[in-house]
């Protein structure tokens, strides 16, 4: 096969697959081979290369869909809700509840939640998708001084800041993030659905309200690299509207 001829053929599809909305299907090797005249070899050899630039996505079980990667901005100056962040990128965010339960904090959330190790704290296990496609997972910790009713919330409200800002009557802003790329643990390579090894985004985050500067949340959330590029702003501290 001459690599030029499946870089070809790639070529082609990535234009055709530019007008179409993520989650789209799109034609799979066999009907791809026989548009194209070629062998099964290399039509999948077409796949990959669309793959590796980040234009479709495997899905497990399912198939291959257009994809799309949003650009996920962390700044001091936007409320720090995933879902919102995710809207002024311009796709559709949706949050799945994997877990919910009440744990004392260990002994690092504990610190950065400025609480005695072993408090009471809600433990909330996430999987977010982008515009139907897996995106996320997340571990957030609130404690339960801000917020105790943590499990009836989440099954309401998708969003946490706005569960916070409506439930406990504070204003979550960003007070501390860290960004790294980094393996997975087995628990977050299965929510992510990602090969064992593959480095993704890993972002740690605590919250603090805006008035009282007391720390609400902490979380660590694992995102799939082919569904967003990380962007941090430093461009101070974030001011929310007047009510």
């Amino acid at each position: 096969m001459v690599r030029s001829r499946y870089v070809e053929m790639a070529d082609v599809l990535a234009a055709e697959l530019a007008g179409l909305p993520a989650g789209t299907r799109i034609a799979g090797e066999h009907e791809i081979a026989a548009r194209f005249e070629v062998g099964r070899a290399a039509a999948r050899a077409a796949v990959q290369e669309l793959e590796q630039r980040l234009l479709v996505r495997r899905v497990r079980g399912s198939g291959t869909f257009v994809n799309k990667r949003i650009d996920y901005v962390i700044s001091q100056r936007r409320a720090p809700s995933w879902h919102q962040t995710v809207r002024e990128a311009g796709a559709e965010p949706r949050s799945v509840v994997r877990d919910v339960q009440r744990a004392p904090l260990p002994a690092e959330e504990a610190e950065r939640l400025e609480r005695p190790v072993g408090s009471a704290a809600s433990l909330l296990v996430r999987q977010y998708y982008v515009d139907d496609l897996l995106h996320g997972w997340s571990n957030e910790w609130i404690p339960a001084d801000v917020l105790a009713d943590v499990d009836i919330a989440v099954h309401a409200v998708e969003s946490v800041d706005a569960i916070l800002r409506q439930m406990s009557r504070v204003q979550p802003v960003r007070s501390w993030c860290r960004v790294s790329y980094a393996l997975p643990e087995p628990e977050v390579v299965a929510g992510l659905e990602v090969e064992s090894g593959r480095p993704v985004w890993l972002v740690e985050s605590v919250s603090r309200d805006a008035g009282s500067g007391r720390p609400v949340l902490c979380s660590r959330s694992w995102s799939r690299p082919d569904s967003a590029r990380i962007v941090v702003e430093m461009d101070g501290p974030y001011q929310p509207e007047d009510e």
